[in-house]
């Protein structure tokens, strides 16, 4: 057993998933003894509150980012936004530096928080975007975000480093880093042999105003398909909700969200998955091996691509937002669906890196316990 180490947990909040898949990195500390700290705002710091209520938790500045209306304001919207981001990461580099002296941390992982480390304990990086998509810009988006990475003592990337891999030319760079380690796909669920309770199960995430927009499509869309379905909208809120309607054709139980477990089961039930194709709900999906339906959110390059390299392998299909309809999930028939990775992650060594000492670091919770 390492010896016990104070680590801060710090996603983006940016949809759910970045939160989603700290979970088995929280789970992770805790069975190695670790004890973990958590930091983000709004819905991703209120999924892993519900997720891990005993553990200390802390607020850090929003970016305060919106998805634009119309996909194809997405990059100027990025850009237009691109002055709160920058004002935001400079709060939370002291939001970070004030928590790490005042908890005696012992390190930082940051799940694509820019601002997310301070260099007198050693800060490691969560990402599956070495290369950031942006049309004819990526090359300097995707610069931009390498020099980021650089800052930080370690680059863990949530897929494998050789092929196939689920992020293709995302978490791939034509030379590889020294600080990267490629963790595996990082999945909270287990798959289990459920018996098949609904047909559809649609699982929504992302931000505003683009989650909503899908949500009123979809609901609409409904009306004409047959068959029992799973609502789950992806809005975390302080309780949960939950109301069937029966219809002629079909159920539909809507919730506004679920924690982990119930998730889990439910996706196990579930034949078919429509939802997102962010990369998050990719590994999710992979582990449980299950037939998806993507709709990428509109101008997010990044989704945009996933969903057109899974269509090309023929493991899932896709189609744009506006051009959504139920019949489209008939393609389903002729692709093969997910599959999972073997891998086996080795904490104990990953962990290690919060062991190593930093020149004029601060005073640690070990040292002090000493």
């Amino acid at each position: 057993m390492q010896e016990s180490k104070r680590i801060l947990v710090a996603p983006l909040n940016w949809g759910l998933g970045h939160s989603t898949r700290c979970i088995p990195i929280i789970n992770a500390l805790l069975v190695h003894g670790h004890q973990p700290y958590i930091a983000s705002d709004g819905v991703a710091l209120s999924l892993l509150q519900k997720e891990f209520p005993a553990l200390p938790a802390f607020e850090l500045p929003s970016y305060k980012i919106t998805y634009a209306e119309k996909g194809r304001n997405f990059k100027v919207k990025m850009i237009w936004d691109s002055p709160k981001v920058i004002k935001a990461m400079t709060k939370e580099k002291k939001a970070i530096k004030k928590l790490v002296k005042q908890h005696q941390l012992d390190g930082v992982i940051s799940d694509n928080r820019l601002g997310g480390y301070y260099k007198k304990v050693p800060c490691v990086f969560i990402t599956h975007q070495l290369n950031v998509l942006s049309g004819n810009t990526t090359w300097m988006s995707s610069k931009a975000h390498q020099n980021i990475i650089k800052k930080f003592d370690a680059c863990w990337v949530p897929d494998v480093e050789g092929k196939p891999n689920l992020t293709g030319k995302l978490g791939h760079l034509k030379k590889k880093k020294k600080n990267l380690r490629y963790l595996g796909p990082l999945s909270r669920f287990e798959k289990k042999k459920k018996k098949t309770v609904y047909d559809l199960m649609v699982l929504l995430s992302g931000p505003e105003p683009q989650r909503s927009f899908l949500e009123e499509k979809l609901l609409e869309e409904l009306k004409n398909y047959r068959g029992d379905v799973l609502f789950v909208k992806g809005k975390i809120e302080e309780k949960q909700t939950h109301e069937t309607l029966d219809h002629s054709k079909y159920r539909l139980d809507l919730y506004n969200f679920m924690q982990s477990k119930e998730l889990e089961n439910a996706i196990n039930q579930s034949k078919l998955i429509l939802c997102r194709s962010g990369y998050t709900t990719v590994m999710d999906l992979a582990k449980l091996e299950k037939k998806a339906f993507f709709i990428p959110t509109p101008g997010q390059y990044e989704q945009e691509y996933l969903a057109k390299r899974m269509q090309k392998q023929g493991l899932a299909p896709f189609c744009e937002q506006d051009d959504f309809t139920m019949e489209q999930l008939g393609r389903m028939d002729s692709f093969k669906g997910l599959t999972q990775f073997e891998t086996n992650t080795d904490y104990t060594e990953l962990f290690e890196v919060f062991s190593k000492v930093k020149e004029n670091s601060e005073p640690t919770s070990s040292s002090l316990s000493t």
